[in-house]
C-alpha cells in the first residue's frame, strides 16, 4: 500500500474508512494531493475524478440519494471549495449525508497574498450539520472532530465539512502508515419508538373527520407498510394527497394535488379545510396546497420526522419524532374510524377531474403538456426517474406515473444548478435503468456534468426545449415584451445536438407526435453509448394550453 507521508491526511483516509464512507469524488487539484494520492490507491474506496467542483458535489448528492449513505467530495484550497455550495445547500435541506473535504494552506498563509487562497474555515456555517477545522499536525483532537463529523452527517442526513491545512511538500509518499488514528462509535438516534403525548393525539385522531395527509418528497420507496397505507384508503375522514417524488401509491390518493384544487372556490375549500394535517417527507413542490393550507389552517398541524419539522404552513402544533412507519404502526391499533363524508366526496371531485384531463389530454395540440403525457407514458417499468426542477416537476405532477418507477428531484432549494450531475450520480449508484426528465435552460446549466467518464451507457436524458425558461410564462407577470424574454424567460436558439457529439452521446430530436414516437422508441433501443432526446415544443402555445387545462377541469 501506498499513502501520503503528511499523517493529517492519512488520519483523514482512516478514519473514512473505519466509518464506511466508501464512495470519493475527487476534483483534480495540487493542495489536496495528499488526500487524492491516499484515497485513490487505498482499495477500500471507489474513486471517481470530476473536474467541476460544482458538478462533483451535485454528482456526489445523487450518489448519497441512492445508497442512503455518506459520500465524499475532496478539492483543492480556494474557490474550488466554494463550488460546492449549491449543493451542500440542496443536501442540508434534502437531508442527505454528504462529507466535504476539503484541503487548504495553513493557518499561517491565508490573508497575506497567497494564491488559491481564502478563508475557508466554517464557509459552509448555515447549512452544515457540522465543521471540524482541522490544525496541521495530526493529533486525537483533530481525530475526535473528523470523528464527529462523519457521524454528525449520518445521524442528522446533512453535509458535514472537514477543513483539513496542508504545507509542501505535498505529493509525498510513504510505504506505511505513521498514525493510528482514534476511531470513535455513536450511538445511532432513530428518533423515539414511543409516542409522546399519545392520549391526545389519539383522542384528537377519533374526534376528527376531516383528516388530511400530505406527503413530500421521499428518496426511499415503500417506506411506509402497504398495510398502513390500506387503512389510510379505508378511513372515511382521511384524505391522502401525495407528491410525484413521494414514491408511496394507492389507488385511492390524490397523485396530482393541483388538478384537484386549482379551479377550486371558497366553497369548494371550505369542503377540502382539514381538522388535522399530518405531513411527512420533504419538500413540497405544490404552491397551490401550501397557498390553500395557510389561508384555511388546520386546528391542528403533526409533522413527523425524526430531525426537522418546518412551519410550512404556519400553522405546527406538534413535531412528532419519529419515522412515519414507526408513528403509524404504533398509532393505528389504538383508533377507529369515524364517520364522515370527508373522502367520498373529495373523492369523487377527484374522479371527475380525472375524466375531463383524459379528455383535455386527447385534444390539445402538441406541446409541453402534451409531451408530458408521451413520455412519462413510454417509461420503462422499474425505472428510476429524475426531474430537473421548475416547469418540468410541476408538469410532471399533473400525469399519472407508473408505481413501480422511483421518481426523484432536488426540491432541498429547489434549484436548476445541478438536476443533470444529481442524476449521473443516482444512475451510476443505481442497477436501474436511469432516465432525466429535463428542461432546456436547467440542461444547458448544468452542461458539464456530461463532462465525466462514468455516465453509464444506458442513461437517458429527455430534453424538452421551448425555447427559455418556460416556467416564467407560467407564473404572474408574464408579459410579452423584450425586459421578459430578455431578462427572465432567458430566450435562446441553443439546442443539445453538438453537446451530445462532444460527450459521445447519442442524439435525437423530435417536434412532432409523430417523430417523438419514432425516436423516443429509438433512445430507448440505443444502449451502446448515453442517450439524449431533445423535443422540440412551441413557446408561445405551452402556457396558454396549460394554463386553459385548469379552466377546462370544472
Amino acid at each position: 500500500m501506498i499513502y501520503p507521508k503528511i499523517a493529517l491526511a492519512q488520519s483523514i483516509i482512516e478514519i473514512c474508512a473505519a466509518k464506511g464512507i466508501d464512495n470519493i469524488i475527487i476534483s483534480p487539484g495540487s493542495r489536496n494531493a495528499p488526500l487524492t494520492i491516499g484515497f485513490a490507491q487505498n482499495p477500500n474506496f471507489k474513486c471517481y475524478s470530476i473536474a467541476d467542483e460544482r458538478c462533483a458535489a451535485f454528482f456526489a448528492l445523487g450518489i448519497a440519494q441512492q445508497t442512503q449513505k455518506p459520500t465524499a467530495v475532496v478539492c483543492t484550497s480556494g474557490s474550488a471549495l466554494l463550488n460546492y455550495y449549491p449543493a451542500v445547500a440542496e443536501a442540508f435541506y434534502s437531508q442527505i449525508p454528504l462529507i466535504v473535504i476539503s484541503a487548504d494552506r495553513p493557518q499561517s498563509k491565508i490573508d497575506i497574498g497567497d494564491g488559491q487562497t481564502i478563508r475557508q474555515e466554517n464557509v459552509f456555517l448555515n447549512h452544515s450539520v457540522f465543521n471540524a477545522n482541522l490544525t496541521e499536525e495530526a493529533s486525537v483532537e483533530n481525530d475526535l472532530k473528523i470523528n464527529k463529523a462523519i457521524e454528525t452527517a449520518i445521524l442528522q442526513k446533512g453535509p458535514a465539512h472537514i477543513n483539513a491545512p496542508f504545507e509542501e511538500p505535498l505529493y509525498e509518499t510513504v510505504s506505511e502508515l505513521s498514525v493510528e488514528p482514534k476511531i470513535t462509535n455513536s450511538e445511532e438516534n432513530l428518533g423515539t419508538k414511543i409516542i409522546e403525548d399519545e392520549a391526545e393525539i389519539v383522542s384528537i385522531w377519533n374526534t376528527s373527520k376531516r383528516k388530511l395527509i400530505l406527503i413530500g418528497g421521499i428518496n426511499e420507496a415503500n417506506s411506509v407498510d402497504k398495510e398502513i397505507l390500506e387503512n389510510f384508503a379505508k378511513d372515511p375522514s382521511i384524505v391522502v394527497l401525495t407528491e410525484t417524488t413521494s414514491n408511496l401509491h394507492h389507488p385511492s390518493f390524490i397523485n396530482s394535488i393541483d388538478s384537484l384544487i386549482t379551479p377550486f372556490d371558497d366553497s369548494d375549500f371550505k369542503e377540502l379545510e382539514p381538522e388535522v394535517l399530518i405531513t411527512f417527507g420533504g419538500m413540497i413542490v405544490s404552491k397551490r396546497i401550501k397557498a390553500f393550507l395557510r389561508k384555511y389552517k388546520p386546528v391542528h398541524h403533526w409533522h413527523i420526522d425524526t430531525l426537522r419539522a418546518y412551519d410550512t404552513f404556519n400553522a405546527l402544533s406538534k413535531h412528532i419524532v419519529m419515522e412515519p412507519d414507526d408513528f403509524f404502526k404504533e398509532l393505528l391499533p389504538k383508533t377507529e374510524f369515524v364517520s364522515s363524508k370527508y373522502f367520498s366526496k373529495i373523492d369523487k371531485i377527484y374522479d371527475l377531474r380525472k375524466i375531463k384531463k383524459e379528455e383535455y389530454l386527447r385534444k390539445i395540440t402538441f406541446s409541453d403538456f402534451k409531451v408530458f403525457e408521451k413520455v412519462i407514458g413510454s417509461l420503462p417499468k422499474n425505472t428510476q426517474l429524475q426531474i430537473s426542477n421548475s416547469s418540468a416537476i410541476r408538469y410532471a405532477q399533473l400525469i399519472e406515473i407508473d408505481p413501480s418507477i422511483e421518481v426523484y428531484c432536488n426540491r432541498g432549494t429547489s434549484g436548476i444548478d445541478g438536476s443533470t450531475s444529481t442524476a449521473v450520480g443516482a444512475a451510476v449508484a443505481s442497477d436501474k435503468q436511469a432516465v432525466f426528465i429535463t428542461g432546456d435552460i436547467s440542461f444547458l446549466y448544468d452542461s458539464n456534468a456530461l463532462w465525466n467518464a462514468y455516465i453509464p451507457k444506458n442513461f437517458k436524458i429527455i430534453v424538452i426545449n421551448n425555447g427559455g425558461g418556460g416556467i416564467f410564462r407560467i407564473l404572474p407577470g408574464h408579459e410579452e415584451k423584450p425586459v421578459f424574454n430578455t431578462y427572465f424567460e432567458t430566450s435562446h436558439q441553443l439546442t443539445a445536438e453538438h453537446l451530445a457529439k462532444m460527450y459521445h452521446c447519442n442524439y435525437f430530436k423530435a417536434n412532432d407526435l409523430a417523430t417523438l414516437d419514432k425516436n423516443i422508441e429509438l433512445l430507448y433501443s440505443s444502449n451502446e453509448a448515453p442517450g439524449i432526446l431533445e423535443i422540440f415544443t412551441p413557446t408561445l402555445e405551452n402556457d396558454v394550453i396549460l394554463k386553459q387545462y385548469f379552466k377546462e377541469l370544472v
